[in-house]
């Protein structure tokens, strides 16, 4: 019998106890502090801001148009997607979610990146001090022949050229460095100090490969502008899930400064606090070109893989496309301000 979401959810919440309780609404507020789990650091308040900040957007709706069938169909990294979602790259099954229902790490990294790619979009991989998890997510992607994104911890220099190798030899599609995470104290313990990057550094590693390059963890129209110096392929508005820095604004804050600044010149990929079509809708009409989503899918994964992250992607497609028609978009290109109240 196949499942469906109610019944992965299910299994998440009884496999996930002690872990994460898998709340109605995942807002933060009952995990704060919870780190590593799935709470935000210190107070929450990074986390919580994501959430709350989108939430404050409201939609317009409009049904005299003739918009029946809209095309949620996007390009990123040269790949044409079936809609604007990308599963962030979570990895940890052991640090974060102590195995869990005994999923591990290559269970959770193909449950990302196989539900991503049947779903007809792309995962990303993560990265640990522990090889093995870099090693499970580059496994992944050679089962989808490389149609997904590695992204590697600020490392010294020489240690991402080296990661970025092995992903090019995996095939994936584009590389890059969560530089939120700069300041986790797990990966210096581990002895694999994580570092801010100065332009320099990132045109460097800009220049070490032919694959497009992210910048995942920004949250400053200057460093998104310092992002364009570098030449890097694309930006990720992040701060991590609010688990690296407590108190920093939402995500969907700081969005439209952002956009303001470099739109149009690099591909803006938007994290934090997604957890619906609708709320796909408002990050795109505040100026991303795709977002990703991490939390919810993880908790598709643990109650049910791949399948289960599929299905969670699919209830997202369902609720944009339903979204479109109800603010008259056509397209993806064509959602912008104007399907917001700003009243």
């Amino acid at each position: 019998m196949k499942m469906d979401l109610k019944e992965v959810l299910n299994r998440a919440r009884e496999n996930l106890k002690g872990v994460c309780r898998v709340c109605r609404d995942c807002d933060g507020v009952v995990c704060a502090g919870e780190v590593p789990g799935m709470g935000g650091i210190g107070t929450g308040t990074g986390f919580k801001n994501n959430v709350l900040a989108l939430r404050k957007y409201q939609l317009n709706m409009r049904t005299v148009h003739s918009v029946v069938e809209p095309d949620l169909s996007c390009e990123v990294f040269g790949v044409k997607l079936e809609f604007p979602v990308l599963a962030a790259p979570v990895a940890g099954a052991k640090l974060n979610f102590s195995n869990a229902g005994g999923l591990t790490e290559p269970d959770l990294a193909w449950a990302m990146v196989g539900g991503a790619y049947q779903a007809g979009t792309l995962g990303m991989i993560g990265h640990a001090p522990d090889p093995f998890v870099y090693k499970s997510g580059l496994e992944a992607l050679e089962r989808v022949d490389g149609h997904g994104v590695a992204i590697i911890k600020p490392m010294p220099d020489q240690d991402i050229k080296e990661a970025i190798q092995e992903a090019e030899e995996a095939g994936a599609l584009a590389v890059g460095i969560d530089i939120d995470s700069a300041g986790l104290i797990n990966m210096r313990r581990a002895g694999y100090p994580a570092e801010p990057k100065s332009v320099d550094s990132l045109r460097e590693l800009v220049n070490s490969t032919s694959l497009p390059f992210v910048l995942k963890g920004l949250m400053t129209p200057d460093d998104a502008a310092l992002a364009v110096q570098a030449g890097v392929s694309a930006i990720v508005i992040s701060n991590h899930g609010g688990r690296c820095l407590d108190h920093t604004p939402g995500t969907a804050d700081v969005l439209p400064s952002i956009a303001a600044e470099v739109k149009g010149k690099i591909t803006i990929l938007f994290d934090g606090g997604v957890r619906s079509g609708f709320d796909v809708l408002k990050a795109l009409a505040l100026g991303a070109d795709a977002v990703m989503i991490g939390r919810p899918l993880s908790i598709a994964a643990f109650g049910g893989g791949a399948e289960g992250v599929r299905l969670q992607l699919e209830q997202y497609k369902d609720e944009l496309e339903a979204a479109m028609i109800l603010t008259g978009c056509p397209s993806i290109e064509s959602i912008g301000r104007r399907v917001l109240w700003e009243g």
